[in-house]
């Protein structure tokens, strides 16, 4: 009698080991949120006057707006003008080299955007300025 040798011939599935694709995705992932500059925006749309002599804005800047009825934004809250000093403040003791743009809508009076500029310089911003349309 013969004896015949039965092999199990193990079946290897190929398989592909997508942990480290994973890794190296949530690695870029984590890179690109940490680079990426965020600008806070104001929070309201004004109407900002025209000026010939217009720069562009640098990313990164502290934005306030000022509306016609004298009302102060900064982030999507309104911060009036007690609040602008304390603001402007905060957001310098992270970069003190921040400067500070103010959007002013062109019917608000001169003495709000005034107010709000010296409030912005008492906080000890270095750099102030207003927004325009090109």
């Amino acid at each position: 009698m013969r004896r015949y040798r039965h092999s199990t011939a193990e079946v290897s599935a190929t398989s592909l080991d997508i942990s480290p694709l994973i890794d190296v995705v949530f690695l870029l992932l984590i890179f690109f949120i940490v680079t990426t500059v965020f600008v806070k925006e104001t929070g309201i749309e004004v109407s900002k006057p025209r000026a010939a002599s217009a720069e562009d804005l640098q990313k990164r800047a502290i934005l306030l707006a000022v509306t016609d009825e004298g009302r102060v934004w900064h982030g999507g809250r309104e911060i009036g003008m007690d609040g602008v000093r304390s603001v402007v403040s905060a957001l310098l003791e992270e970069d003190s080299e921040l400067p500070v743009v103010i959007r002013a809508d062109a019917a608000a009076a001169t003495e709000d955007t005034v107010a709000v500029v010296d409030a912005a310089k008492l906080a000890g911003a270095i750099s102030v300025s207003l927004a325009t349309e090109k």
